[in-house]
């Protein structure tokens, strides 16, 4: 499982937006300077961000971005499914899989299902908040 740009990306944006939440309404244009993402791509990840009711958002003078949630109950497991779909570290575990044929015999199945489990809880165990309180130096709770 490797998280794309998109992911990435969003969780920078809703970092952002919790950081600078108590500014109320914040402009697509100054997340993307502040974050060094072009604004295109911006346009592309908000709209997902805001139709799932992560973010709310209004148009025109004053217009801009926010949170919904607090940042302490906005979870990276949530950005990151939104964004890249299924966690799932193989094919068979998504959401949308084919039944597979070797379902009933494969031996590795177990071990892909432990693994699926384990990222889901290790991103649904971290919020916002937690990312914001974080340096680049600092290790995250297990």
């Amino acid at each position: 499982m490797k998280i794309s740009t998109r992911g990435r990306y969003a969780l920078r944006v809703m970092i952002d937006l919790a950081e600078h939440n108590a500014e109320g309404y914040i402009p697509m244009k100054t997340i993307a300077e502040r974050q060094g993402i072009s604004l295109k791509y911006l346009e592309q990840i908000v709209p997902v961000l805001t139709r799932s009711g992560l973010i709310a958002g209004i148009h025109g003078k004053g217009g801009g971005y926010k949170l919904i949630k607090p940042a302490e109950e906005t979870m990276v497991g949530e950005i990151l499914r939104l964004t890249e779909g299924d966690l799932a570290p193989v094919a068979c575990l998504e959401c949308d899989a084919k039944p597979c044929a070797r379902t009933g015999i494969c031996k590795t199945l177990p071990m892909w299902k432990a693994l699926h489990q384990m990222i889901n809880t290790f991103f649904d165990g971290i919020s916002l908040a937690t990312l914001m309180k974080n340096s680049n130096t600092q290790k995250l709770p297990l």
